[in-house]
């Protein structure tokens, strides 16, 4: 397989063998291009920073649940090295035409018109865009009108057009739908600062795939699946409830963070529960089981519909549900369905927005619980109301707006839906990451509350350093294979699974790889993005939680942040 290099600015593009980047792929891939190639001290929008799109190393194969996409950049909302990870058809498409990843270089001149890029087997189109200012879901609808139904893309919506800080990249799921989000980070504005509104790859490429020992890949295929449907997490909680099966969990545990991280309960946790998420749909001929790419046996997305029986939106997460719900005293799920929808069609972070209207209930922009005005708040962003730039660049540039000291953020990224207080395991990963809060990187919450793979008590400091580390390496290798990090639960739990996921890279190739060498590809990669992090400026001080979780119990549990600056140390590579 090959890279191909798109020059925005000139609108020229070559193909490239792998050469140095040979075995590697995804977020290993992403991180090194960007390490290697991107100034660290070069601000996020300029000509200087390079935008990578990666499909995983086993992308190019049906092993199950291989169709995740890496995307890379210096994050204009962190100021660090980034990588957004996303479902969709991208990932298993790329090697359809023969390629690995694709990576956007330089910058047009001021007031070019944004392109739309056509990506074929042979050639690479470039083509005014007919979809700017659109919303993605009428965008999206005239993309395949243009190109054609198979059409698999990769685009922005006015968010990104603007270069907000907290716009995404949407890309587009086995219905052709433009829902799953690369969003963390502001990876949107990188590609709208390259003056790309879409990315199409041609549905019709079919490069077939030369394994290295296809009987081997097989043989490790079948097992692979039997390791995931055979776990009670993989095989029947998220299928069952979705991820927002952990409403009631993480609540129950006292750690969902309600009223910006004041408590660790939500009384009105069970009207947004994933019980009832999955109640409304079946009342309402949705589907409570969906892929967000070809080849998930996982099945832990959905397609919700709203009261009138239409659709509304898919790939409805905890993470969404509890921002715009518990975090801002919210319990109409189908207004946060709507606001989740609202964040596709500007192509704006769930998580980074809904802290971000956390800022604006603190200023007394909104009142808490406001669910309509949230949705009118957000409809401004991507709009020429002054207002949208503001929310749009996220959760620390709107508490600076609105007067707010009260900010849960890392590294300018704004925290997730577990408080690190009560689950200590997830809140070294938001202290250390090099990413910025992000629970993805490290996902203690496994051993801290479900007790997969595991069990490291999450109120207190012993054990949870160690356990980040080495949740931190497996993440960044299992990223890197282009795996969806729920498999974790699986392989966690099921001694078959880390050997099963060397033994398939082995097929594949037709190289031996060891689990050794595997988890090797996630130190590397850790250590390519902790280097650029600290030539782009960072310190050891940037790696804790802000002031007040270290200052203030969090109820139920009366429990609290105790680990300095020195401390957390331990857990980087």
């Amino acid at each position: 397989m090959k890279i191909l290099r798109i020059n925005t600015r000139t609108k020229s593009f070559k193909f490239e063998e792998l050469g140095d980047l040979a075995g590697l792929g995804g977020r290993a891939l992403t991180s090194r291009v960007v390490n290697k190639e991107v100034p660290a001290n070069c601000h996020p929008l300029s000509a200087e920073n390079k935008l990578i799109f990666a499909a995983g190393v086993l992308a190019p194969t049906n092993a199950a649940n291989s169709g995740r996409v890496s995307v890379g950049a210096k994050s204009p909302l962190t100021g660090g090295i980034k990588e957004s990870n996303s479902g969709g058809q991208f990932a298993h498409t790329l090697p359809k035409l023969d390629l690995l990843a694709v990576i956007l270089e330089d910058k047009p001149e001021a007031g070019s018109p944004m392109q739309e890029i056509f990506i074929s087997a042979d050639k690479v189109v470039f083509k005014d865009s007919a979809v700017v200012g659109m919303r993605n879901y009428a965008a999206q609808e005239k993309l395949l009108s243009a190109y054609g139904d198979k059409s698999v893309t990769a685009l922005i919506g006015p968010a990104g057009e603007q270069c907000l800080c907290a716009a995404t990249i949407q890309f587009s799921d086995p219905e052709g739908l433009p829902s799953r989000s690369a969003g963390r980070g502001g990876l949107g504005a990188v590609m709208g600062s390259k003056g790309v509104k879409a990315i199409i790859l041609d549905g019709e490429a079919n490069a077939k795939t030369v394994y290295g020992n296809e009987e081997l890949f097989k043989e490790a295929r079948k097992e692979w699946v039997d390791v995931l449907r055979t776990h009670p997490v993989t095989s029947q909680g998220l299928p069952g409830f979705g991820t927002a099966v952990l409403v009631n969990v993480i609540n129950e545990a006292g750690a969902l963070p309600t009223k910006n991280f004041r408590m660790g309960k939500f009384d009105g946790a069970e009207k947004i529960s994933g019980e009832t998420l999955a109640a409304n749909i079946e009342k309402r001929g949705g589907k409570t089981k969906h892929g967000c790419h070809t080849g998930c046996v996982i099945q832990c997305s959905q397609v919700y519909h709203g009261k009138d029986g239409k659709y509304l939106t898919t790939g409805f997460e905890y993470e969404t549900i509890w921002g715009f719900g518990a975090n801002l005293l919210i319990d109409n799920l189908d207004d946060i369905a709507q606001m989740d929808r609202t964040c596709d069609e500007i192509g704006m972070d769930t998580i980074e927005m809904a802290n971000t209207m956390a800022m604006a209930m603190e200023g007394g922009v909104l009142a808490w619980g406001d669910s309509k005005g949230v949705l009118a708040e957000l409809d401004k962003v991507g709009s020429k109301d002054p207002l949208g730039r503001i929310y749009g660049n996220g959760t620390s540039y709107t508490a600076k707006a609105f007067g707010v000291d009260r900010i849960p953020v890392v590294k300018n990224q704004a925290l997730p839906a577990y408080d690190p207080r009560a689950v200590k395991g997830v809140g070294v990963t938001y202290a250390t990451t090099p990413m910025g809060a992000d629970h993805t990187a490290g996902y203690g919450v496994c051993q801290n509350v479900l007790k997969v793979g595991g069990d490291v008590d999450g109120h207190k400091n012993e054990g949870n350093i160690e356990l980040s580390k080495n949740l931190q390496i497996a993440t960044a290798a299992v990223d890197s294979l282009g795996l969806c990090l729920f498999v974790a639960f699986a392989i966690l739990d099921d001694a078959r699974g880390v050997p099963c996921m060397a033994k398939l890279i082995t097929g594949l190739t037709g190289k031996e790889m060891s689990v050794d060498e595997m988890m090797g590809i996630g130190v590397n990669c850790l250590k390519d993005e902790l280097d650029f992090n600290k030539r782009a400026g960072f310190t050891d001080e940037d790696d804790q939680l802000p002031r007040f979780f270290r200052e203030e119990l969090l109820a139920p549990h009366n429990v609290g942040w105790g680990y300095s600056t020195e401390e957390l140390q331990a857990a980087k590579v």
